[in-house]
């Protein structure tokens, strides 16, 4: 699983790094903490909780991820050099700036809300992206 923002589609990126900015200019310390997966890497994350020990991390199948196609991310904040994955006023904050950077907000979804992860679809959708469709 990368963390690497070049890792995803070029117009992502260029938000991603920006959104990383944005956050510092405003005191809010973030790391990328997911960029591209591969399906294998999909795969591994869909077993937990079903076949593999712990909490179930994701409902996105291998290639039904937005991270499968390079153009999804994940975050979190840092305060005094720790994680930070339960303060929702914080990551609220964090997803007013990527949304203002014209990123989607995961934190907003009715299904499956993840205030970690944004992406960029540019309206296309996982089965645009499963055809083989790529942002413009």
């Amino acid at each position: 699983m990368s963390r690497n923002i070049n890792d995803l589609e070029p117009h992502v990126a260029v938000l991603c790094h920006k959104f990383v900015e944005e956050c510092e200019k405003q005191g809010i310390i973030v790391i990328i903490t997911s960029t591209f997966r591969s399906n294998e890497e999909q795969a591994a994350l869909y077993a937990i909780g079903r076949t593999k020990p712990g909490n179930r991390v994701t409902n996105a199948k291998p290639g039904q991820s937005f991270h499968n196609h390079k153009v999804a991310f994940d975050f979190c904040p840092i305060v005094h050099g720790k994680a930070v994955w339960n303060n929702a006023e914080l990551f609220t904050k964090c997803g007013i700036i990527g949304e203002k950077l014209g990123l989607e907000w995961s934190g907003r979804f009715k299904m499956f809300r993840e205030s970690a992860h944004f992406q960029l679809t540019g309206g296309l959708t996982l089965a645009d992206f499963q055809a083989g469709k790529k942002l413009a």
